[in-house]
């Protein structure tokens, strides 16, 4: 087992909990200098320390792991390619930054990210096309952001859901029922159905939940769910919105939209309940839609959410994109790094679903940085249900680390242990650093072109700098 140095995760938490260094160790069992030198790295954390760690502070002894700021790297490597491209900052130095000094690494990331929107809004300032150039940041992109910075997991959200699930009997092949029975009782609204343009629609005045006989048994309940989540737990709701924006941002409301989803998966499929019957199927999706009756994506998200302290599922990262490469979902409890800029990977498995619909597909893929994940992926399609009415088409891919995957059905047969056989993808063409790569479709940031007329290469942009 490697040495673990955590000072400044270890000094945050203390912090947060309001507690000096003298109360910490009298907690610890140690004395304050000892944990003085832990907080400042010249001591690992030992293997008893971090056991008291874990107790005293009720965290998984995950959080104290070098794995976890692989996503902050990642986010560093983003903001910062121009700077690691001309020598300026070394990848070790964004390492070494991301895990003694996090907080100022998420300071170095929201700069960057800024430095990147304002040159966007520059570049689209000439001839104000639909004045572009002030256009303001997406609300669903800071939604987005709002989970990825809480590893997709709400704790609070999930308990309350899982408490009123066990109160009211939710359960597979039940759940509709006792959703209907707490509509019904607790708040007097009764249900209705009809054929119109909105799949469903509350009304308020009338107590009337109106929902479209195009929704199937598990998007029926799903809509249920929310409603009771509004309905029930509105305070909470505005409470955890209210964390990461004003009340006059635009995202403000679909902050709270976003918590009450989340409610209402965690209703309809209890995490304890849910975390067993995963861990017992090894992960298959297709047997998990079945015993609970739920679509694919709805059971995919759910998994991606297994992050109760104490009680942890497969640290999953979930993604959902359309044909032309937009992603329209992305959430992660791991250090994978969806790209902000460039697109994704055409060398990803999620692409390769739409050939082949109803298909589940597998890959093993590395990074840049050598980390490992397996991936599965498969095409979803929603119609509405007319004759010649267009529908919507999606690949929604669920991923892990490596080291995660002998826990999933998916992994079987394949060589884990074989890292030469991984297929090469990357965060986005243009911060991408394989810069050998014959499937780039941008020129990589930072990079000056080695540009010769009389000399072509099969890499469509070759580098001045790169020996190959």
């Amino acid at each position: 087992m490697g040495k673990t140095y955590a000072g400044a995760r270890l000094r945050r938490l203390r912090e947060e909990r309001r507690m000096s260094q003298a109360e910490l160790a009298r907690a610890l069992a140690i004395s304050p200098s000892y944990l003085n030198q832990m907080e400042h790295d010249s001591r690992p954390l030992t293997v008893p320390v971090l056991l008291r760690l874990t107790e005293t502070f009720g965290v998984d002894p995950g959080f104290f792991s070098e794995r976890d700021t692989a996503r902050l790297v990642a986010d560093l490597r983003e903001a910062l390619t121009g700077e690691i491209a001309e020598n300026r900052v070394s990848p070790s130095d964004l390492a070494d930054l991301a895990s003694r000094m996090p907080a100022v690494a998420r300071v170095l990331v929201d700069l960057g990210r800024r430095n990147q929107l304002l040159s966007e809004r520059l570049a689209a300032a000439p001839g104000g096309r639909d004045g572009a150039g002030d256009a303001p940041r997406s609300p669903h992109e800071e939604i987005r952001d709002f989970f990825y910075r809480r590893q997709n997991y709400l704790h609070d959200t999930d308990l309350a859901a899982e408490r009123l699930a066990a109160e009211i009997g939710v359960r597979p092949g039940e759940t509709l029922r006792a959703l209907t029975a707490r509509l019904a009782d607790a708040h007097g609204v009764r249900l209705a159905t009809g054929s119109g343009a909105h799949l469903h629609h509350y009304d308020a005045a009338t107590r009337t939940l109106h929902l479209s006989t195009r929704l199937r048994p598990g998007q029926r309940a799903f809509r249920m769910a929310t409603q009771l989540a509004l309905l029930e737990h509105g305070d909470d709701l505005d409470r955890q919105a209210a964390e990461d924006f004003p009340e006059e941002s635009p995202a403000r409301p679909l902050a709270r939209i976003g918590v009450a989803h989340y409610f209402a998966a965690a209703l309809i499929l209890p995490y304890t309940a849910f975390h067993e019957g995963a861990e017992a199927v090894r992960y298959d999706i297709e047997r998990l839609t079945d015993r609970h009756g739920l679509g694919y994506e709805t059971v995919c998200h759910r998994l991606s959410t297994l992050q109760r302290p104490r009680l942890r599922g497969v640290p999953f990262s979930f993604v959902r994109v359309d044909r032309a490469g937009n992603m329209s979902k992305r959430q992660s409890a791991t250090g994978f790094h969806f790209s902000r800029a460039g697109g994704t990977c055409p060398l990803w498995n999620v692409y390769e679903a739409f050939a082949a619909p109803g298909r589940i597909h597998v890959q093993i893929a590395v990074m840049p940085d050598g980390r490992r994940y397996l991936w599965t992926a498969r095409a979803i399609t929603r119609l509405r249900g007319g004759w010649g009415e267009p529908g919507k088409t999606y690949a929604i891919g669920l991923g892990c680390e490596i080291r995660h995957a002998h826990r999933l059905v998916y992994s079987a047969g394949l060589d884990l242990d074989n890292a030469a056989a991984a297929t090469p993808i990357g965060m986005g063409c243009r911060v991408c650093e394989r810069l050998d790569c014959p499937q780039r479709a941008a020129p990589p940031l930072g990079r000056p072109l080695r540009v010769d007329q009389n000399t072509s290469t099969f890499v469509p942009y070759p580098v001045a700098d790169d020996p190959a």
